[in-house]
């Protein structure tokens, strides 16, 4: 009997762009990025808006993620782009930095609507990377922080923090932070053969020796140029992190 599909882990990694730091004092979304991942690993889908805040932005905000009022202008209301904004992260587990920022912002939009829209944690769980990074590191680290911890700070261009730009940079950080909880069965039944279902075969005690070879000069040099492009590429080698 085959044994049942392993069941998809959909993840949303998720930010966003505002125009201040408190909904209350009638400051909006102007900006919203997503980036898919199914089973860890990136799928190229993504969800991507900007909105018109009807708020006049000071400059000091325009200068954080560069979107102008005059950009902003003719774009789409909130209300305009909710439902499918919501169709595409519902079901799934949103990855956040920082988290009850992102989501008291949504929940805030959301209920501005009026159109008996659900709140966030009605449509999807929560994952907050700012408290992973506190109980992995003993304090909460920013993402430019987590970014460069993890060599993952030059795979995307940062010059303005936009929403998708930093959803997708989250992205990488978020795998990086997380590889340690891949696991290996190392304790399944021995099967057929001695096989066992985990995948590991046992070895008899009484082979032959391995033979050993050396790389050569050259593969060894070769092998110095290949980790000098990954370095240069902004990651390192998992031996050596």
């Amino acid at each position: 009997m085959s044994s049942p599909a392993k069941q998809e882990e959909r993840l949303i990694v998720l930010d966003t762009e505002t125009t201040g730091i408190n909904p209350k004092e009638g400051h909006r979304i102007v900006e919203i990025g997503c980036v898919e991942m199914i089973n860890r690993q990136l799928t190229g889908r993504t969800y991507h808006a900007y909105i018109n805040p009807m708020f006049q932005m000071e400059q000091e905000v325009i200068d954080v993620h560069g979107l102008t009022n005059e950009f902003l202008a003719d774009k789409p209301l909130f209300n305009q782009v909710a439902q499918e904004f919501i169709d595409f992260i519902r079901g799934a587990e949103l990855v956040i930095h920082n988290a009850r920022f992102d989501v008291g912002f949504m929940d805030h939009e959301f209920g501005m609507v009026n159109a008996g829209l659900p709140m966030t944690d009605d449509i999807c769980t929560v994952t907050d990377t700012l408290k992973v990074s506190k109980d992995e590191f003993g304090s909460p680290k920013t993402l430019d922080f987590l970014a460069k911890h993890y060599r993952v700070d030059k795979l995307v261009d940062r010059t303005y923090h936009g929403a998708l730009i930093d959803a997708q940079l989250l992205a990488y950080v978020y795998i990086e932070m997380t590889r340690k909880q891949a696991t290996f069965n190392l304790s399944a039944d021995e099967g057929d053969g001695g096989a066992l279902a985990g995948g590991i075969r046992r070895l008899a005690e009484n082979r032959a020796p391995l033979k050993i070879v050396q790389a050569s000069a050259d593969e060894l040099i070769a092998h110095e140029e290949r980790l000098a492009i990954v370095e240069q590429k902004g990651s390192s080698p998992l031996w050596l992190k």
